[in-house]
């Protein structure tokens, strides 16, 4: 039996068995937003047969909590605090898994958020809601918990320095800007959303360096990170390269 990734054919049992002979290890990616997180980590995890958990999620569907509520204003973004922080217990979040889809998918308070979290209104604003100390402290018991039992991926902002500083493989993803906008841009228009490359490009540029000067958990590498600039790999280098780093860990 063997599984095409990204046009790469693995021998899928030979795999599985070789990585389910070893020791569960956490995998913590982290890097810039819309350097493909995700999609590396979702499809290391299917290999290895971990659990993936996608933090960035779910501080977008805080965000659309948020947003919903009208705890955020769309247009200065402007968050009530006070308001919010008396809503965040009542915040639930978790993970399901859709075999029609084959993808995992984001519940806010039992509902399926998945496509509305993905739309401009709320990544325009995640970046004001993930830079509130209580909102991470909540998303980081809950990520922690998570992973109690090792063998995950998990990919955001600060998982190698903040939720796991321990994780066994940490890995530390980049893309210059445009590239990143037009990898954003493409991804949106194939599911019909109707925006613009500039304004992708914008959204991403700030989100840069809200991400990088905030003063909770900030994003940078963690010491122990191994970079990876993809702005000139396809996703198979990505994944073969990946795939050796977790090889060396287990053995």
């Amino acid at each position: 039996m063997s599984n095409v990734i990204f046009g790469f054919t693995f021998d899928a049992q030979i795999l599985f068995k070789m990585f389910k002979s070893h020791k569960k290890i956490i995998i913590a990616i982290d890097g810039y937003s819309s350097s493909g997180k995700s999609t590396l980590a979702k499809e290391i995890a299917k290999l290895l047969d971990y659990k993936y958990i996608d933090s960035g999620a779910m501080y977008r569907a805080v965000t659309l909590f948020a947003l919903r509520n009208k705890l955020i204003d769309n247009i200065n973004h402007k968050v009530n605090i006070e308001k919010l922080q008396s809503f965040i217990n009542q915040i639930h979040i978790n993970f399901k898994y859709n075999s029609e889809t084959n993808n995992q998918e984001t519940y806010l308070n039992n509902e399926n958020v998945e496509a509305e979290i993905r739309k401009m209104n709320v990544s325009n604003n995640v970046s004001f809601i993930s830079k509130i100390g209580f909102v991470r402290k909540k998303m980081v018991s809950f990520q922690q918990e998570m992973g109690k039992e090792k063998g995950i991926v998990m990919d955001g902002r600060d998982i190698g320095t903040v939720v796991f500083p321990e994780a066994e493989l940490k890995v530390f993803m980049n893309a210059n800007a445009e590239v990143r906008a037009k990898r954003r841009f493409q991804e949106l228009k194939e599911n019909n959303v109707d925006v613009s490359y500039n304004e992708i490009l914008e959204n991403v540029k700030k989100r840069d360096h809200i991400d990088e000067t905030r003063d909770e958990s900030p994003l940078k590498k963690a010491n122990d990170s191994i970079e990876l600039d993809n702005s000139n790999m396809n996703r198979q280098e990505q994944l073969e390269w990946i795939i050796g780093l977790v090889k060396k860990r287990i053995n």
